[in-house]
């Protein structure tokens, strides 16, 4: 069941407005400001930048000190830090996020805070707070770069996806709101062939404008398509967009010929938001209005290839300033083809996820084992090595809360995703080795996919 794109958008528009998340506002806002100069989107990004140190300097008492210690209070105060003032403030890491996050979160925010926990991808943990004004950005976001490719809010779109939250399959209500916004939501944790199937045939009935999801599963269920000889039939589908960890090569092939319509690239974190998309001629354009974002080496200097450091400028409720995300990026100074001001990013680079292959043939997204893990108190880092299918080894750096209790929750929650007869192999650790390339990876997947699966990741 689909409804009228009008009102979906209207449907769409209530629902914001109930949650009090200024969406449509931000949306018209960036619509404008992509239109800036380079220039003047510089002079954008650092009103928005002083509006955000002015707010930490007041609420977040751990950002207050740093900003005291750097000498650059009585800027803030004035609304007269430079964007080659930031440069003077150390940058943060994750630990420094979770530490204190007490200093760190404004709880009088208006609108409120919301909690969320991410993995991160070295498997450690971070729960960090979040407002309406980055839940607004985020999807204005979103919203813009659809429209890039012709696709308009309330028109029909395809999510494969899989968070907790979003598959409650209690959640009645989630899903009516989900057809009344033309959404249809497909759970990338459950990728049997039989279940990839109905996907198949659930999107070729829904003839969506656009589809977006993890880029892995959704290579997955292209190469799964192409083993079957099945090339659904999508007259409206202008582009599918993918997310969640980098995009190869290869396959952006696969989906682009199961599709037939080309592939934008969204990169972004849970942590550090939405952060850039994808354009039509190619190009990674940044949400500059939302992020500044530096390229640094290990040193803390500017390079063309290094860390991705960001600021992000709607991040009020708990501000991450200078945060080190731990991605790899690549920019050269580009400028976008398209005439638009913002800011390109040449390449990601980083971050794979390995599919998890159940007893029963069921093949997850690492997330669906990564879930369990990070949802245990007394995990500090983790790190999942699936040797076979009966076999799941689990490392786990504890931290003081960890008990008998924690390590029953492991076993038990692995094996009601994977099966009842998988042995899981515990091994509590002081720290976790990178692998050989010097990466963390939070899940290590050791058996291989059927077929023409395997053509589906690398």
């Amino acid at each position: 069941m689909s409804v009228p794109a009008w009102f979906a958008r209207s449907i769409f528009r209530a629902q914001e407005a109930a949650m009090h998340r200024p969406t449509f506002a931000m949306l018209a806002e960036l619509d404008r400001t992509q239109w800036l100069s380079h220039d003047a989107m510089r002079v954008y990004q650092t009103g928005r930048l002083n509006a955000l140190l002015r707010s930490a300097l007041a609420q977040s008492p751990w950002h207050a000190d740093r900003l005291r210690a750097a000498g650059m209070e009585e800027a803030a105060r004035a609304g007269a830090v430079t964007l080659g003032d930031l440069s003077r403030l150390p940058t943060m890491n994750k630990r420094d996020a979770r530490d204190n996050v007490e200093q760190l979160v404004w709880r009088g925010v208006p609108g409120g805070v919301f909690k969320y926990t991410t993995g991160g991808s070295s498997g450690e943990p971070l729960i960090f707070y979040f407002g309406r004004a980055r839940q607004a950005a985020d999807a204005a976001g979103r919203l813009r770069a659809r429209r890039w490719w012709g696709v308009q809010p309330g028109e029909r779109e395809v999510y494969l996806w899989g968070a907790p939250v979003e598959l409650n399959k209690t959640d009645r209500i989630k899903t009516l709101r989900d057809r009344l916004v033309n959404q249809l939501l497909l759970n990338a944790f459950e990728m049997s062939p039989a279940r990839m199937d109905d996907y198949l045939a659930a999107i070729q009935a829904w003839n969506p404008k656009a589809i977006y999801g993890y880029a892995s599963s959704l290579a997955l269920l292209a190469a799964h398509a192409e083993s079957r000889g099945i090339r659904p039939k999508l007259p409206a589908l202008r582009v599918v967009s993918t997310t969640g960890e980098p995009l190869f090569p290869h396959q952006r092939d696969l989906i682009e010929r199961l599709f037939g319509v080309p592939v934008s690239v969204e990169y972004g974190a849970r942590d550090a938001g939405l952060m850039a998309l994808q354009s039509p001629n190619g190009t990674l354009l940044q949400m500059s209005e939302t992020h500044i974002i530096e390229v640094l080496d290990d040193a803390g200097n500017p390079v063309e290839e290094g860390e991705a450091v960001i600021t992000s400028l709607v991040s009020e409720a708990q501000p991450f300033i200078r945060y080190r995300t731990g991605d790899v990026v690549r920019r050269a100074g580009k400028t976008d083809p398209g005439g638009r001001g913002l800011d390109v990013l040449d390449a990601v680079v980083g971050r794979q996820t390995d599919f998890i292959v159940a007893a029963d043939g069921r093949i997850m997204h690492a997330l669906a084992v990564i879930y369990v893990l990070r949802a245990i108190p007394g995990v500090g880092q983790f790190k999942l090595i699936q040797h076979t299918v009966d076999r799941m080894e689990v490392q786990v750096v504890p931290d003081v809360r960890w008990n008998d209790a924690a390590r029953e929750a492991v076993s038990e929650g692995l094996r009601v995703r994977l099966g009842s007869t998988v042995s899981v192999e515990l091994k509590l650790l002081d720290a976790i080795a990178p692998e050989a390339s010097g990466k963390h990876r939070y899940v290590v997947s050791h058996v291989p996919l059927q077929n023409g699966l395997a053509q589906a990741v690398v």
